[in-house]
């Protein structure tokens, strides 16, 4: 048989194979989206920050966009509406996660709660977090905690008053929330240790973790290229950073091996190390479980508020009228004078304060695509076919700056939330900084109050200008790329006393 002859053959059979195969997936209609290339797909027109690129594209092709990063299958959610589809009425589909290159080495292949594919083991150690360390109530034990952290970082500001100083609110407000989270996980302060293995040293761990986890990886839109990693570097940085990391642990987790039961108050590695010796529990923790929601609590505990401290007090300082708003509220609120004399018990008074956060976290949630979502199987949604195995983004970003939820979207106004319920904790979709559904954030609780706290005490002690008589539309508000959009530029602010306060009504 000549080769003509057999490649003729052959094409008989693989034309109609194809016509077939075609016309089975013409009624699996994809949602639209820009066209794409050969192999790469559409990461040609993605671009820092990923979540205006996005917002850009779902503008022009749609709330509900399909993209093809790579090898990788890709849904971009960017209304209410499609996000309530998507976070709601097929939660239980969209409740997995894609497993990232640098993420599944540095969680423990999967053991963070909030890296974890769906399934028994993130059930368990989710209601674990949540029962133990996450509730209302428990998070109201660690109160004092909040208090001694908030303290400190006030004694910094009133010396910048006497000295006339500018405060770095960026580096102030990572070592509170920091300090505090440090305390509540390892029963340790974070500022008070110079010895070998100490958190300090962790949180260097720790940054240099959320570099890694942040960049973009070849091997997350073409996983068979994982190998280039260890031709340029990456692997080798991955590698260092989670042998310091696990050594730490190690250290940490023998520490508390050996004195157990001896302290009176449990930090989370009591709890997580009781559960793991409790022969009751439905699941066996292992070590690096352990180690793996560890990591989550750190990273999500500090990155989060602290960001979002500083993107409020930018806010305030760039909108003068909004600040005196606040200021003037937890003043009639709190009528003492002096420093910390707000106490967690004023909180729920303080209404105006409250609508600041939610503006802010509006304009800037902590994690503008959330943590992306992977779906377990097929579904239709709005007519369109989301096949199994594909990524999803939901961009809170676009979702709240949509004006057909919000009025002037891009404009900087709480009073927006004065005469609504409107929420950020999951049950409204056109406010999401913190998700919703199974895989939402179980973390907002714990954030709030020292959001709430910090902010409230930082208001009531101090005046806040900008130095050397900068002006407000002169501030940097440009974000930066990784896990948490951060502000790209240190904030520096200058605290004056509107009253006398001395360092002992801090005590």
């Amino acid at each position: 048989m000549s080769f003509t002859l057999a490649l003729a053959i052959l094409f008989s059979f693989l034309i109609p194979l194809l016509i077939m195969l075609i016309k089975k997936d013409a009624h699996k209609r994809l949602p639209p989206g820009p066209t794409k290339l050969p192999i790469i797909g559409n990461l040609h027109q993605l671009s820092q920050p990923i979540h205006h690129t996005l917002r850009r594209l779902s503008n022009k092709h749609g709330p509900l966009m399909f993209l093809q990063l790579g090898s990788v299958p890709t849904l971009v959610v960017s209304s209410a509406a499609m996000a309530k589809e998507v976070l709601k009425t097929h939660d239980l589909t969209f409740a997995s996660r894609p497993a990232l290159y640098a993420t599944k080495k540095l969680g423990y292949n999967g053991s963070s709660i909030s890296l974890s594919p769906y399934g028994e083991y993130w059930r368990e150690v989710r209601k674990i977090a949540f029962v133990e360390f996450l509730s209302a109530k428990r998070v109201e034990c660690f109160e004092c905690i909040r208090k001694e952290e908030v303290v400190n970082i006030i004694r910094i500001v009133a010396d910048s008053t006497v000295k006339s100083t500018p405060n770095n609110l960026t580096e102030l407000m990572f070592m509170l929330v920091n300090n505090i989270v440090v305390r509540v996980l390892f029963g340790k302060k974070g500022n008070h240790s110079e010895e070998k293995g100490s958190v300090g040293e962790f949180s260097e761990i720790l940054n240099e973790m959320e570099e890694l986890a942040g960049v973009g990886n070849i091997a997350d839109s073409f996983p068979w290229m994982g190998w280039y990693n260890k031709f340029n570097g990456f692997d080798n940085r991955l590698e260092t950073n989670f042998r310091a990391l696990d050594s730490f642990y190690d250290m940490v987790i023998q520490e508390h091996r050996l004195q157990y039961g001896g302290s009176e108050h449990e930090d989370l590695v009591d709890v997580l190390l009781r559960i793991q010796n409790d022969p009751n529990q439905e699941i066996r923790l292992t070590n690096d479980n352990i180690k793996g929601v560890l990591t989550d609590m750190f990273i999500a505990g500090t990155d989060t508020s602290s960001t979002t401290l500083v993107w409020i007090m930018a806010e305030l300082v760039k909108n003068p009228t909004a600040m005196r708003k606040a200021q003037e509220e937890v003043r009639r609120v709190v009528k003492e004078k002096g420093l910390l004399q707000v106490k967690e018990g004023h909180l729920s008074e303080l209404v105006y304060l409250k609508v600041v956060i939610k503006e802010v976290l509006r304009l800037h949630p902590p994690a503008p695509l959330l943590i992306p979502r992977e779906t377990t199987e097929s579904c239709s949604i709005a007519g369109y076919e989301i096949r199994a195995k594909t990524t999803v983004f939901i961009n809170a970003t676009s979702i709240a700056l949509d004006p057909e939820y919000w009025e002037n979207p891009e404009e900087f106004r709480p009073e927006r939330f004065l005469n609504t319920d409107i929420d950020f904790r999951g049950q409204h979709f056109e406010l999401l900084p913190f998700g919703a559904g199974r895989r939402g954030c179980p973390g907002i609780n714990f954030a709030t109050v020292i959001i709430e706290l910090a902010l409230a005490n930082l208001l009531h002690g101090f005046d806040w200008n900008l130095p050397d008589g900068a002006r407000a539309e002169d501030i940097d508000m440009e974000e930066s790329c990784g896990i948490a959009v951060h502000k790209k530029t240190p904030l520096y602010l200058v605290a004056s006393a509107p009253s006398i306060a001395i360092l002992s009504d801090c005590i």
